[in-house]
Protein backbone atom coordinates (compact mmCIF):
# COMPACT_ATOMS: atom_id res chain seq x y z
CA UNK A 1 0.00 0.00 0.00
CA UNK A 2 2.66 2.28 -1.04
CA UNK A 3 0.25 4.85 -2.41
CA UNK A 4 -1.30 5.97 1.13
CA UNK A 5 -0.88 9.09 2.17
CA UNK A 6 -1.13 10.30 5.72
CA UNK A 7 -3.19 12.93 7.57
CA UNK A 8 -2.96 14.08 10.89
CA UNK A 9 -5.86 15.80 12.87
CA UNK A 10 -6.73 17.04 16.15
CA UNK A 11 -10.35 18.35 16.96
CA UNK A 12 -10.75 17.87 20.11
CA UNK A 13 -10.99 14.08 21.87
CA UNK A 14 -9.23 11.43 19.48
CA UNK A 15 -12.04 9.08 20.14
CA UNK A 16 -14.81 11.04 17.77
CA UNK A 17 -12.25 11.58 15.48
CA UNK A 18 -11.54 7.81 15.11
CA UNK A 19 -14.91 6.50 15.39
CA UNK A 20 -15.85 8.92 12.13
CA UNK A 21 -13.24 8.33 10.36
CA UNK A 22 -13.14 4.43 10.74
CA UNK A 23 -16.19 4.68 8.32
CA UNK A 24 -14.95 6.87 5.84
CA UNK A 25 -14.02 4.62 2.02
CA UNK A 26 -10.40 5.11 1.31
CA UNK A 27 -9.32 5.26 5.24
CA UNK A 28 -7.14 2.35 5.21
CA UNK A 29 -6.26 2.82 9.27
CA UNK A 30 -6.61 5.31 12.06
CA UNK A 31 -4.71 5.80 15.28
CA UNK A 32 -5.21 8.06 18.05
CA UNK A 33 -2.32 9.65 19.41
CA UNK A 34 -0.47 12.30 20.45
CA UNK A 35 1.29 15.69 18.64
CA UNK A 36 2.43 18.74 18.23
CA UNK A 37 4.38 18.71 21.83
CA UNK A 38 7.47 19.19 23.50
CA UNK A 39 7.72 15.97 25.60
CA UNK A 40 8.82 12.57 24.42
CA UNK A 41 6.73 9.79 24.90
CA UNK A 42 3.85 11.54 26.15
CA UNK A 43 1.44 9.51 28.12
CA UNK A 44 -2.41 10.18 28.46
CA UNK A 45 -2.22 11.26 32.38
CA UNK A 46 0.40 13.70 30.97
CA UNK A 47 -1.41 14.83 27.85
CA UNK A 48 -4.24 15.67 29.95
CA UNK A 49 -2.39 17.45 32.59
CA UNK A 50 -1.89 20.00 29.83
CA UNK A 51 1.89 19.75 30.21
CA UNK A 52 3.47 18.55 27.93
CA UNK A 53 1.66 20.67 24.80
CA UNK A 54 0.25 17.47 22.80
CA UNK A 55 -2.89 17.53 20.77
CA UNK A 56 -4.68 14.64 20.91
CA UNK A 57 -5.04 13.64 17.19
CA UNK A 58 -5.61 10.78 14.60
CA UNK A 59 -3.38 9.90 12.22
CA UNK A 60 -5.41 8.65 9.19
CA UNK A 61 -4.03 7.03 6.05
CA UNK A 62 -6.06 7.20 3.18
CA UNK A 63 -5.94 6.26 -0.52
CA UNK A 64 -6.07 9.65 -2.29
CA UNK A 65 -7.30 7.63 -5.24
CA UNK A 66 -10.46 6.98 -3.42
CA UNK A 67 -10.81 9.96 -1.18
CA UNK A 68 -8.73 13.69 -1.30
CA UNK A 69 -7.41 15.01 1.03
CA UNK A 70 -9.62 17.98 1.19
CA UNK A 71 -12.47 15.68 1.58
CA UNK A 72 -10.86 14.45 4.71
CA UNK A 73 -10.51 17.98 5.91
CA UNK A 74 -14.42 18.53 4.98
CA UNK A 75 -15.39 15.57 7.14
CA UNK A 76 -13.02 17.04 9.77
CA UNK A 77 -14.83 20.71 9.39
CA UNK A 78 -18.02 19.30 9.76
CA UNK A 79 -17.72 16.95 13.16
CA UNK A 80 -15.69 19.33 15.45
CA UNK A 81 -16.12 23.46 16.58
CA UNK A 82 -13.17 24.94 15.23
CA UNK A 83 -13.91 28.26 16.18
CA UNK A 84 -13.21 27.21 20.37
CA UNK A 85 -9.93 27.31 21.22
CA UNK A 86 -8.51 24.74 23.18
CA UNK A 87 -12.06 23.23 24.06
CA UNK A 88 -14.55 20.76 21.90
CA UNK A 89 -17.61 20.71 24.32
CA UNK A 90 -17.22 20.23 27.96
CA UNK A 91 -13.48 18.99 26.92
CA UNK A 92 -11.02 22.36 27.56
CA UNK A 93 -6.90 22.26 27.67
CA UNK A 94 -4.42 22.75 24.69
CA UNK A 95 -4.87 18.94 24.13
CA UNK A 96 -8.08 20.01 22.73
CA UNK A 97 -7.51 21.96 20.18
CA UNK A 98 -8.02 22.18 16.42
CA UNK A 99 -5.21 21.20 14.76
CA UNK A 100 -4.34 20.21 11.02
CA UNK A 101 -0.77 18.52 11.11
CA UNK A 102 0.37 18.63 7.43
CA UNK A 103 2.95 16.66 5.90
CA UNK A 104 3.78 17.85 3.05
CA UNK A 105 3.65 21.61 1.54
CA UNK A 106 0.40 20.76 -0.47
CA UNK A 107 -2.09 19.74 2.71
CA UNK A 108 -0.24 23.46 4.17
CA UNK A 109 -1.63 25.37 1.10
CA UNK A 110 -4.72 22.74 0.61
CA UNK A 111 -5.62 23.01 4.75
CA UNK A 112 -4.86 27.16 4.26
CA UNK A 113 -7.34 27.18 1.14
CA UNK A 114 -9.96 25.17 3.34
CA UNK A 115 -10.30 27.52 6.08
CA UNK A 116 -10.55 30.49 3.96
CA UNK A 117 -13.15 29.55 2.27
CA UNK A 118 -14.49 28.55 5.29
CA UNK A 119 -14.48 31.49 7.51
CA UNK A 120 -18.07 33.42 7.42
CA UNK A 121 -19.94 30.96 5.60
CA UNK A 122 -20.77 28.23 8.75
CA UNK A 123 -19.73 29.59 12.08
CA UNK A 124 -20.44 33.33 13.21
CA UNK A 125 -16.78 33.37 15.04
CA UNK A 126 -13.26 32.77 13.26
CA UNK A 127 -12.01 29.77 12.73
CA UNK A 128 -9.00 28.71 14.89
CA UNK A 129 -7.82 25.79 13.71
CA UNK A 130 -3.77 25.40 13.43
CA UNK A 131 -1.88 24.24 10.49
CA UNK A 132 1.36 23.31 11.61
CA UNK A 133 4.16 20.90 10.16
CA UNK A 134 3.60 17.21 11.37
CA UNK A 135 6.48 16.23 14.39
CA UNK A 136 6.79 12.91 16.00
CA UNK A 137 3.69 10.82 16.40
CA UNK A 138 3.30 8.92 19.70
CA UNK A 139 0.59 6.54 19.40
CA UNK A 140 -2.14 6.47 22.67
CA UNK A 141 -2.19 4.09 24.79
CA UNK A 142 -3.81 0.31 23.44
CA UNK A 143 -7.01 1.01 25.71
CA UNK A 144 -7.71 4.29 23.50
CA UNK A 145 -7.26 2.86 20.17
CA UNK A 146 -11.00 1.61 18.51
CA UNK A 147 -12.49 2.88 21.83
CA UNK A 148 -15.95 4.01 20.05
CA UNK A 149 -16.26 0.16 18.95
CA UNK A 150 -15.18 -1.39 22.29
CA UNK A 151 -17.32 0.78 24.19
CA UNK A 152 -20.81 2.03 22.49
CA UNK A 153 -22.29 2.30 25.52
CA UNK A 154 -19.48 4.36 27.89
CA UNK A 155 -21.56 7.50 28.88
CA UNK A 156 -19.31 9.78 26.77
CA UNK A 157 -19.40 7.47 24.13
CA UNK A 158 -23.11 8.09 24.13
CA UNK A 159 -23.49 11.59 24.69
CA UNK A 160 -20.75 12.83 22.20
CA UNK A 161 -19.39 10.39 19.90
CA UNK A 162 -21.89 8.56 18.85
CA UNK A 163 -23.74 11.83 18.09
CA UNK A 164 -20.83 13.13 16.12
CA UNK A 165 -20.42 9.37 13.94
CA UNK A 166 -24.64 9.89 13.30
CA UNK A 167 -23.78 13.34 12.30
CA UNK A 168 -21.10 11.87 9.57
CA UNK A 169 -23.17 9.38 8.59
CA UNK A 170 -26.16 11.28 7.81
CA UNK A 171 -23.47 14.41 5.93
CA UNK A 172 -21.32 12.12 3.72
CA UNK A 173 -23.33 8.80 3.47
CA UNK A 174 -21.80 8.55 0.09
CA UNK A 175 -18.19 8.40 2.07
CA UNK A 176 -19.27 5.17 3.99
CA UNK A 177 -17.53 2.63 3.78
CA UNK A 178 -19.42 -0.21 1.98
Amino acid sequence: MSNLETATLAGGCFWCLEAVFDDVEGVHDVVSGYMGGAAPNPTYEAVCRGTTGHAEVVQVKFDPAVIGFRDLLAIFFAIHDPTTLNRQGNDSGTQYRSAIFTHTPEQAAAAREVIANLQGTVWDDPIVTEVVDASVFYAAEDYHQEYFKRNPFQGYCMAVVSPKVSKFRQKFSERLKR
